[in-house]
């Protein structure tokens, strides 16, 4: 992964843990829980801003806590997402597409990007996703409906689940 047009960095505050966004000029680049997997090396280097300070960094962590307050279920921000292969890429768009409240496998998106037997690149590129949240990789599971790896922890996606479905229901 290469995220080399980063401008500004700003933590944002969860009920899950303190969250690092990472704006560059195309939009947001980067969320991450702080201490995942694949946190890139280097973010320290970049101006630590005040998410205010910096128009998708402040909408990011306005569209956040709505989010967690169970007000938002997408999110309408300008993602770059500029820092993925190719391939990469394809699978992150593809994971823009499942709602809020649902799931799909890993299997599932695969099929949806044309490469059935690329199960293992897909939950590779799943695990690499820098806008985690953003970019649902926490709605991706098993085909047998088991939780399975997210860079945030388990613990976490769990909770992101529980989350989304509490406000889908609350809105009903």
């Amino acid at each position: 992964m290469k995220f080399n047009t980063l401008q500004a960095v700003a933590h944002c505050p969860s009920p899950l843990g303190r969250i690092l966004l990472a704006a560059s000029p195309s939009g947001l680049a980067g969320l991450w829980f702080e201490g995942q997997r694949h946190f890139p090396p280097g973010l320290d280097a970049l101006p630590l801003v005040a998410a205010a300070g910096q128009p998708v960094l402040g909408e990011a962590a306005a569209q956040l806590d709505a989010y967690f307050a169970g007000e938002l279920s997408r999110f309408d921000l300008p993602l770059d997402l500029g820092g993925g292969t190719a391939f990469q890429q394809l699978v992150w768009q593809a994971l823009l597409a499942i709602e809020a409240g649902e799931t799909a496998s890993y299997g599932g998106i695969a099929r949806k990007i044309g490469n059935p037997a690329a199960l293992r690149a897909v939950g590779a590129a799943i695990g690499r996703n820098p806008l985690s949240i953003i970019v649902p990789c926490h709605r991706v599971i098993a085909s047998n409906g088991a939780l399975t790896g997210y860079a945030g922890g388990l613990a976490r996606k769990s909770a992101l689940l529980q989350l989304e479905r509490a406000a889908l229901k609350a809105l009903v």
